[in-house]
């Protein structure tokens, strides 16, 4: 799905009928205000924004969105910008910065790579959202043992730094890598890794 912002009619009708011919679903607004309001779909999506709206400008929207937490790419066109501008989108986040008048393959690359971006991004949150239910599983002693074999400790060694049985961690070490889905160790580690803030 591709939302186009801009005041100007004729540009959103034109920008509409470009994205429509290569067969993407498109939804327009002439205002920042309008898209906020808007209640989007949950699908893979990216943003034509013109940079100079009446009301909320499109850094402005570009600044609530990054606020909310919201990560949809938006690629930024306008007739009007200046490098500091294009300077402060991108470091804010744009996936692209299209000078008007752009050639409309430009557009439709960005588009494309915007779409691709995002579409990642929701299975890397879909993935971790798996793993964490999937964490939220393990007892308190089985994420401790976890800790301890994820950082490489042996089970003789994790039996020692616990206080337990050797036999008692293997149990709680099978227990883990079947809760926590992991085929392997290595796969255990790159799913803690994911966990891990930061």
């Amino acid at each position: 799905m591709v939302f186009v912002v801009d005041d100007d009619q004729s540009v959103r009708d034109a920008l509409s009928n470009l994205i429509r011919s290569i067969g993407l679903q498109v939804r327009t607004f002439d205002s920042a205000r309008d898209f906020l309001s808007y209640e989007r779909p949950d699908a893979a999506a990216c943003l034509v924004l013109d940079v100079r709206l009446p009301g909320l400008s499109g850094l402005d929207l570009q600044r609530e969105l990054a606020a909310a937490g919201d990560q949809i790419p938006i690629i930024f066109i306008t007739g009007h910008g200046d490098i500091p501008m294009t300077v402060r989108a991108m470091k804010a986040g744009a996936a692209e910065f299209l000078p008007k008048p752009f050639r409309e393959q430009d557009l439709l690359d960005a588009i494309q790579q915007a779409l691709a971006k995002d579409r990642q991004a929701r299975e890397q949150r879909a993935e971790l959202s798996t793993i964490r239910d999937r964490y939220e599983t393990l007892t308190g002693r089985e994420r401790e043992v976890m800790t301890l074999i994820v950082r490489g400790l042996v089970n003789k060694q994790v039996a020692a730094e616990l206080g337990i049985s050797e036999i008692t961690v293997k149990v709680h070490r099978r227990s883990v890598m079947q809760k926590m889905a992991a085929g392997s160790l290595p796969e255990l580690v790159r799913m803690t890794g994911k966990l891990a803030p930061g």
